[in-house]
This record gives structure tokens, sequence and C-alpha cells, in this order.
């Protein structure tokens, strides 16, 4: 088994990539990140969060997905996944539910601003994939969310 993890580390680190996903869980995702992912992690914000078991964009997540816009403008060729995510609270069925619909508010918005719906898609990870763990308020804020992930080209 030692064997097995040492030959495993040596081959991520020699072919450039990370064992580690972006959100900080092993084999996070099956290939390295792409040059436009860490573009847009540069120059655009990921994530807008949300009030408690609401859809509703605040003021502030707009000027978030702003900065999506202007770079998915200027990279007509790349899609986008937009992630929702809810906090602990509420059941399974629940939060996959509300996560959905934060998903489709952000990817309504990007639509709205000129984005082509076919660029996009959504998915619901509910409560399953908290980014802070914790049974409190600052906890819970941190956990409704939605993220945009620059989508793996096949």
């Amino acid at each position: 088994m030692k064997k097995l993890l040492s030959l495993f580390c040596a081959i991520a680190f020699l072919s450039g990539c990370s064992a580690f996903g972006s959100n900080g869980g092993l084999f996070g995702g099956s290939e390295c990140e792409s040059r436009e992912a860490r573009d847009f992690m540069a120059n655009a914000e990921d994530r807008v969060f949300f009030a408690f078991d609401s859809s509703a964009l605040s003021d502030n997540a707009v000027e978030i997905l702003n900065t999506q816009v202007k770079w998915l403008k200027d990279h007509k060729k790349v899609n986008v996944i937009v992630q929702g995510y809810c906090d602990e609270r509420g059941t399974r069925e629940y939060n996959l539910a509300l996560g959905e619909r934060r998903a489709n508010a952000v990817k309504q918005y990007l639509i709205s601003q000129g984005i082509a719906a076919d660029r996009i898609s959504v998915i619901s990870y509910g409560k399953e994939r908290p980014a802070v763990l914790g049974n409190n308020e600052a906890a819970w804020a941190q956990n409704r969310r939605a993220v945009t992930v620059v989508k793996a080209a096949n």
C-alpha cells in the first residue's frame, strides 16, 4: 500500500497536477486545472452567496456575476457549470431543490446578460458539500452559495 501511494504521488507530481480538487477533496477533479479555469479564477469571482432559504440574487451577487459575464464574453468557447449549495438545515431533498434554484438563478442572470444558455450547466449539491464545517450562522452563510466552475474540455 505504501508503494502504491508513493507511486501515485510521483505520478501526480510529474504530471504537474494536484491530487486535490479545488474544494480540497482528494481527486476533486479528474484532470489538471485548465488554463481557462486558472484564468477565470484570476479574473472573475467564482461564487455568490444567498440569504437563508432564498435563491434571490443580492446586489453584491449581481456585482460578482458581472465579473463572470465580462470574462465569459471574452472567452466565447468556454462552458461553465454552476453548482448550487445550501447550509445543513433542512432535509436533503429540500436542500437539493434549493441548491438547484440557486444555480438556476445564476444561470438565468448570465443568460439575461448575453451568455448563451447552452454554455451553462447547473447541478445542485444541496447540503452535501459544505465549504465550511460548523453549526453556526458564520458557517451556514458560507455554505449558502452558488459556485461557477469552468467546465473541463472533453
